[in-house]
């Protein structure tokens, strides 16, 4: 049993941001030289992927929750009839 459930809006910002650290490893390491400012697109881009896929998540679970309750488990619809006036 899941200890809590999968968030891939979660999954995508870690991957961006441990990308980030790596290419900023790789410059203190000597591997190559990275400006102080490139990754500004990629941590930006990142979240911004990250925030996205997160709205597309809600809203798939959103919607399998609602087409999983059955019609007893709804609440009854006021339609207004035999309502005191």
């Amino acid at each position: 049993m899941l200890r809590h459930e999968f968030q891939p809006g979660r999954l995508v910002a870690g991957l961006f941001l441990a990308l980030a650290g790596v290419v900023y490893a790789g410059d203190a390491g000597g591997l190559w030289d990275t400006p102080w400012f490139a990754l500004i697109p990629v941590v930006v881009g990142g979240l911004c992927l990250a925030g996205a896929v997160a709205v597309l998540t809600r809203g798939v679970r959103r919607r399998r929750r609602a087409a999983d309750r059955t019609p007893a488990d709804r609440p009854p619809a006021d339609t207004g009839a035999g309502a005191p006036s």
